[in-house]
């Protein structure tokens, strides 16, 4: 895989974790709550333009609570 720029790497990322979310059928505020992170983050997170930086910390919450590896967020398509 490869990214032009970070905001490609972000959408793609952002717009996965709300696929996965959302086949786990968990609102944006179980997913926060369970990944320890606030509802805030997630959904700057979530947002097709976010600009945000993520840790790799908080992306392995997010697969852990969703039952997923961390190198799904990364795939495009």
């Amino acid at each position: 895989m490869h990214f032009d720029n970070d905001t490609d790497l972000y959408r793609v990322i952002g717009t996965n974790i709300k696929y996965y979310r959302e086949q786990a059928k968990l609102t944006q505020v179980q997913l926060a709550e369970q990944a320890k992170i606030s509802i805030s983050y997630l959904s700057k997170i979530e947002a097709s333009r976010c600009n945000k930086s993520l840790s790799i910390s908080v992306l392995n919450q997010i697969a852990n609570v969703l039952g997923v590896e961390i190198s799904e967020f990364f795939k495009e398509g």
